[in-house]
């Protein structure tokens, strides 16, 4: 049977792509950009990291414990100075002067008092006073602990001063606060003096100043009666601007004037224009009819019979009614065009005229309007500065008739009876919530360093293939030892066959399963198997899929589990199935289906056995057949992209309904490529939290320069996969 296949096949091409059957294989490009940020990529973040954040939140908040009850404690005091007078104060005995808005807005620049205050300058004749009797207090013993600050907006400053020592706040506190009120008392009323008197002396020449200026500006207006040249200049130079946007308005209609022209003149505008042409159609019908016409009477009579001639004679004559009509409907639109090309020009022209005209206007302003702008400058200048000397010497005045009180003490000095820090709650909550934050920091640093696939939703933001089908995590697979699936250097496949595991307990039943117990009460994962089914039968209505490779990027993705499962669920619903276990290097099939390998694909392919006695049908389901990979030969590649390999697939698709074939990983291995060349496509295998996503936009960008189709992905062990439709 073999040879008579060879034979029927050698004249054939079996190098037929795949992409003629498959004629638009979609393949997207990579998104590089993070996916936004929701609460299920959050909770999954908590569950995966949940470890490392516990871990590095519990080193940091024994850190934060240990340091909070091994501090010193402080204690702290206090005492408040009024020192501006509150409003009604403030309203005693003013003047008013029409400057209100102006005293209101100033007032004390308490940054820079708090400054003052807390100087070595002016500290220093009160550290020589407090020394007399405490000799150990310096200024940086004083600094250390010395804070002052305003109260919120109001006019009062508080004064701190933090110790170990509680009774040294006090004896700090109440001579400096004596020492405040006294410096308000000195200090501030000289300031406010020196600065009227420094007024006084300026007023004088700021009023001769404005004098001469309204005096040069009334005889430059009697002289020249000229009184706002910037108004005219404005409207000059507005009207300049409008003509200017008109002509660029123009231009534009210039420009789409003649592309119309110049579209006119081609072939394509010109069949448009007739195709919209009423009497050009009708006549267009009219010859139509008559080659109608003359068709069929072709049929009847010689091309010499006179009703042929008749007929011809007025298609002859019609022809050139046509001609004309053409000729006639383009030259209309060319005139058309033209006119309005003149008409735009013509407009063009006086716009531009106009223009030249204005800008000679504006060129000729006199220089006059320079020399009046120069002296209202110079008027105003004047004038702000006189209001600004006036303005300052009514407020200095106010002042100084205002302040004449010292500054207030409203509250003497205060001590705490405990100590303000460490403040244990506080710190012990807020290192809670900094733990909190440090071992989330942790999770995400390990996660953006990770570079697997954690949720379906991930893999389709990475990777723009079809998702046909998500496998459920089940640890059933780990539990069925018959399977002898896991080695020492490879972790196991994640995805379990219920079929296989539900087999188990089938064999100390009093009754076997019947082939309906198959079909219900599988649960999610037979689900899962049915959506992945139909899903790769829609990918092409036209031409069902017959053939198909399940590959994956890397070992351990479990895409042999997934293709045997595939195959016993296609089976299962009436499929006719052959599953080929082409992963010659380290087959599983035969495994997985508990069938022995003494022979198999590569026996069938290196010798002239008969392709019959290494088919082997599943026990329990007679539609599944199974080809096992047979002994490991030395070179797999060269068996995998033989001639008798592309003649035995040509014949399995041929004989079976749909044929399956199980080939190592496409990373680093070409035998999936030798095989997938002759199928209806690939479908890719990702494993969550196992596959490296590097490793598979490696893949996928390679399989995009060949002729390969790649149907989709298959994601397998998803762990937040919702309940089943039961």
């Amino acid at each position: 049977m073999l040879d008579q296949i060879t034979n029927d096949k050698n004249a054939q091409n079996n190098t037929t792509p795949v992409s003629t059957l498959f004629p638009n294989p979609t393949f997207s490009q990579f998104s590089e950009e993070a996916s936004d940020f929701n609460l299920k990529s959050f909770l999954g973040l908590l569950q995966r990291r949940a470890i490392i954040i516990m871990g590095v939140a519990s080193v940091a908040m024994g850190g934060v414990i240990y340091t909070t009850f091994q501090q010193v404690p402080i204690y702290e005091g206090n005492f408040k100075i009024l020192v501006e007078p509150v409003n009604s104060d403030s309203e005693l005995g003013k003047i008013d002067v029409g400057l209100a808005n102006t005293l209101r807005s100033s007032g004390l620049d308490y940054e820079s008092q708090i400054q003052v205050l807390q100087s070595p300058e002016l500290l220093r004749d009160f550290i020589k006073e407090i020394q007399k009797s405490h000799p150990d207090i310096d200024y940086n013993t004083i600094s250390q602990g010395l804070t002052i600050r305003r109260l919120g907006q109001s006019k009062i400053i508080q004064v701190n001063y933090k110790s170990d020592n509680n009774q040294k706040i006090k004896l700090i506190l109440d001579p400096l606060a004596d020492f405040y009120l006294k410096y308000s008392l000195n200090k501030r009323q000289t300031k406010l003096r020196q600065g009227v008197q420094f007024v006084d002396a300026k007023l004088p020449e700021i009023r001769i100043r404005l004098g001469r200026l309204q005096k040069e500006m009334q005889m430059f207006r009697q002289r020249y009666n000229f009184i706002d040249p910037e108004n005219q200049s404005q409207v000059v130079s507005s009207q300049i601007q409008s003509l200017t946007q008109q002509r660029l308005t123009i231009n534009q209609q210039l420009t789409a004037a003649r592309a119309t022209y110049d579209r006119l003149q081609r072939r394509e505008e010109q069949l448009a224009i007739l195709n919209t042409a009423p009497l050009y159609q009708t006549l267009i019908s009219q010859q139509r009819q008559l080659d109608i016409q003359l068709s069929g009477e072709l049929t009847r009579f010689q091309p010499d019979n006179p009703v042929i001639r008749t007929l011809e004679e007025k298609r002859s004559n019609l022809l050139p009614i046509i001609e004309a009509e053409a000729a006639r409907t383009i030259n209309i639109r060319i005139s058309e065009a033209t006119d309005l090309i003149k008409k735009i020009e013509v407009d063009n022209q006086y716009i531009v005229q106009a223009e030249k005209q204005l800008q000679l206007k504006l060129d000729q302003l006199p220089v006059l309007s320079r020399q009046y702008a120069e002296i209202l400058r110079n008027l105003q200048i004047a004038n702000e500065s006189l209001n600004r000397f006036l303005a300052a010497r009514e407020q200095l005045q106010i002042q100084v008739a205002q302040t004449e009180l010292p500054w207030e003490l409203i509250q003497a000095t205060n001590k705490s009876l405990y100590p303000v820090s460490p403040d244990i709650p506080r710190s012990l909550m807020l290192g809670f919530v900094a733990s909190c934050l440090l071992g989330l920091g942790a999770a995400t640093l390990r996660e953006q360093t990770d570079n697997t696939y954690h949720t379906v939703e991930n893999v389709q933001d990475k990777i723009g293939l079809p998702l046909l089908g998500s496998l459920p995590f089940n640890k059933n697979l780990l539990q069925n030892t018959s399977l002898n699936l896991i080695n020492k250097n490879q972790q196991p496949e994640v995805v379990v066959d219920p079929l296989l595991v539900n087999d188990e307990p089938a064999k100390t039943s009093a009754r076997r399963p019947s082939r309906s117990s198959y079909y219900y009460g599988q649960g999610s994962f037979w689900e899962s198997l049915q959506v992945l089914y139909s899903n790769i039968q829609l990918l092409n209505s036209d031409k069902p899929i017959k053939s198909l490779v399940v590959s994956s990027a890397t070992p351990g993705d479990g895409k042999s589990t997934v293709a045997f499962s595939l195959a016993k669920t296609a089976a299962i619903m009436g499929k006719k199935v052959l599953i080929v276990d082409c992963d010659l290097r380290k087959p599983k099939v035969h495994k997985l289906s508990k069938l022995n390998n003494l022979w198999g694909l590569s026996s069938l392919i290196s010798s002239d056995i008969d392709v019959k006695q290494v088919i082997q049908e599943m026990p329990e389901l007679k539609s599944l057949s199974v080809i096992t990979a047979g002994p490991v030969p030395p070179d797999p590649a060269r068996l995998l992209s033989s001639d008798k390999m592309i003649q035995l697939m040509d014949y399995f698709s041929e004989n079976f309904d749909l044929v399956i074939y199980d080939t190592p990983p496409l990373s680093g291995l070409v035998d999936a490529r030798l095989v997938a060349i002759n199928t209806d496509g690939v479908m890719l295998v990702i494993r969550i939290d196992k596959t490296d996503k590097s490793v598979v936009k490696q893949v996928v960008d390679t399989l995009k320069g060949s002729p390969i189709n790649l149907l989709g992905t298959v994601v397998n062990g998803d762990k937040f996969r919702g309940l089943g439709y039961n």
